[in-house]
Parts: C-alpha cells; sequence; structure tokens
C-alpha cells in the first residue's frame, strides 16, 4: 500500500508541470454539454454538467498547489511567450461554467458569482500578460512566441460577452441594458483582437518552415475563437428586444454574426486536412496532451454557435450541421478523456513503484 510520502510525492510530481492551459478540459467538457442539451441529449448534458464541477473544483485546487508549493515556476509560465496565454482557459472556462449554470440548473446567484470572477480573472489576466509581454527585455522570435493559444485571449473576450447576454436576460432594467451593452462592447472588442492576432499567425505559418509539432492542437482555436464570437453575436440578437441600442444595430449583429460563421467554417475542412497531414502523412503520434482540450472545445463551440445562429437567424437549413458535429465532438471528447484517465493511471503507478 501507497505511503503519505508517496501520494504527496505524486501531487507535487502532477503539479510541478501542470499546464495552465488545462482548464480547457472544463471549457470543452462545458460547450459540449451545453450543445447536447440544445440538441435534446438532456441525460448527458447534465452528466458532462456535473462532471464539469468537480474537474473545475479539482483544477483549481491543483492550481492553487502549484502556486504555494512551486511560486516561481507559476509565475513564469504567466510570463512566456507560449505557456502565458494558456492561462486565459481560466477565464473562458468560469464563464462556460456560468453559461450551465443558467442554461441548465437556472442557478443566476451561482452564475453572478462566476461571472465577477471570470470578469476579475479577464481584468487581471489581460493586462498582465499583454503588458508584460511588450515591456520585457528578452522576447522569442516570431515564429517561437506566437501560435493559436494566443487566441485563447479572443475566447476569453467573448466568453465574458456570452455569460453577460444570459444574465442579462433575467435581469430587471436598466441592470439588463447595462449587461447587454458590456456584451456588445466586449464582442466587438474580442473581434477586433482576433483580426490582430490572426494576421500574425497566418504570417508565421505561411512564411516561416512548419513541421507536424509546431500544428499544436491550439491552433484549432483559430475555428473555436470564431466560433464563440458566432454564439455571442446570436445571443446579442436574440436579446435586442430588450435593448434599443441592439435593435438598431440589428443588420450590423446579423452581418457580423454570418461573418464569424463563415470564418470559422472554412477553418473546419482546413484544420481536419493539417490533421491528416500530421498524424497520417508525417507520421506524428497521437498521444495524450493537455492541449488537445484546445482542439475540442472548438469542435463543441462550432456545435453550438451554429445551432443558436440557426435559432436566431430563423434560417432552418444549417441544422444539420450540429446535428453531425456534436457526434464528432463526442467523439473527439471521450477520445481525449480516456486519455487523460489512461495518463493519469501510468503515473499514479510509476510514482507509487509499481511497474507501468
Amino acid at each position: 500500500m501507497a505511503s503519505g510520502t508517496q501520494w504527496s510525492s505524486l501531487l507535487k510530481a502532477a503539479t510541478l508541470d501542470l499546464p495552465p492551459a488545462y482548464f480547457g478540459m472544463v471549457m470543452a467538457t462545458g460547450i459540449i454539454s451545453l450543445a447536447a442539451h440544445m440538441l435534446g441529449l438532456t441525460l448527458l448534458a447534465y452528466l458532462l454538467f456535473y462532471l464539469n464541477i468537480v474537474a473545475y473544483g479539482v483544477l483549481w485546487l491543483l492550481h492553487g498547489l502549484r502556486l504555494v508549493w512551486f511560486p516561481r515556476r507559476f509565475m513564469a509560465d504567466m510570463l512566456d511567450h507560449a505557456r502565458g496565454p494558456g492561462y486565459f482557459t481560466w477565464v473562458a472556462s468560469s464563464a462556460v461554467l456560468g453559461t450551465q449554470f443558467v442554461v441548465l440548473a437556472h442557478s443566476y446567484n451561482v452564475a453572478l458569482a462566476l461571472w465577477i470572477l471570470t470578469s476579475l480573472l479577464w481584468l487581471g489576466l489581460t493586462y498582465t500578460f499583454f503588458t508584460v509581454s511588450v515591456v520585457k527585455k528578452d522576447k522569442p522570435p516570431l515564429q517561437e512566441g506566437i501560435n493559436g493559444s494566443w487566441l485563447l485571449a479572443v475566447v476569453a473576450t467573448q466568453s465574458v460577452a456570452v455569460l453577460s447576454a444570459h444574465i442579462a436576460a433575467d435581469w430587471p432594467q436598466p441592470y439588463r441594458l447595462e449587461l447587454n451593452f458590456l456584451a456588445l462592447s466586449m464582442w466587438l472588442w474580442g473581434g477586433m483582437l482576433y483580426i490582430w492576432m490572426i494576421s500574425l499567425i497566418f504570417y508565421r505559418y505561411y512564411f516561416f518552415p512548419f513541421s507536424p509539432s509546431d500544428l499544436a492542437p491550439p491552433f484549432w482555436i483559430s475555428m473555436g475563437a470564431m466560433a464563440i464570437s458566432t454564439l455571442a453575436g446570436s445571443l446579442l440578437i436574440a436579446n435586442s428586444p430588450d435593448a434599443p441600442y441592439l435593435e438598431s444595430l440589428l443588420p450590423f449583429l446579423k452581418g457580423f454574426t454570418i461573418f464569424y460563421w463563415a470564418t470559422g467554417t472554412w477553418w473546419v475542412p482546413m484544420l481536419f486536412l493539417l490533421g491528416i497531414w500530421r498524424h497520417v502523412i508525417r507520421r506524428f503520434p497521437l498521444e495524450y496532451d493537455p492541449l488537445y482540450w484546445g482542439a475540442v472545445f472548438p469542435m463543441g463551440m462550432y456545435t453550438a454557435a451554429t445551432h443558436q445562429m440557426n435559432q436566431a437567424m430563423e434560417f432552418g437549413f444549417l441544422e444539420i450541421i450540429p446535428d453531425v458535429f456534436l457526434y464528432i465532438a463526442l467523439l473527439a471528447w471521450g477520445m481525449t478523456f480516456f486519455g487523460l484517465l489512461h495518463s493519469i493511471s501510468r503515473h499514479a503507478r510509476l510514482h507509487l513503484g509499481r511497474k507501468p
């Protein structure tokens, strides 16, 4: 039987290099839960909701222990060009869980608490990461310093817009107006931020050497950032009767929501083709990596966003996409979750003195 010292050693080993982006698991699980609820898979939606609550709490505990045990590593990650953007998953995961509490539990008090936490995390991380990235002396070259994970800042921004729009629908006036205005402002800023960042990412990927290892799972955030922008725009359209300024902007809101959706849709076949090139043609090993949650999340978000836009625009003909894509997202989630369990089991056996 393992001793307390062995278990302590295992826990420290688990937190030593814990990726900041691990909250992507909460993002992925939460959005697939919401997509399942939208498409009538109620039992699955609630099972994933309860699992997400546990995962969210466990990750906060592990990151808290990491801050206590390894503060230098914790802060070094936050200031690193490659790993730092992973902290934006803390913002988005809190917002996605808050949205689950609104949609699935109708618990607006919990959602409000998560909205406050989300907003504070967004403010703190946005201005810490981007300010330090500007003023620090030693910076990596573009081809090493930027990747798809930088677009997590866009996802975090749009997640504030999504949760604000959901809470606004239940709040009395005049707070409803104010929350919708905040959601609109964050939606617009997130779109501007995407334009800045995707320009650099395009330049890096198309004009510098590109290897299979460069195609890390967060590259999928290129699509996920547009999908969550589509979701936020669709919610603003749905909220327009409660906010005159949104109603006056309806043609703009609808046009830009379709623009975001079309951009995200363009990425879908491109990402699958690049995935085939990476794993089939170049035979890059397909092993569990916490960053794969950053690839699962965009699939779930594209499902939910397409369904929400289809309803907001009253199209009808787009529903076949979420009907199919939900199962692709569920397959990706299941494979990644199995990989997580296998990784935990393997590391536990190693650190508890048994053969893997």
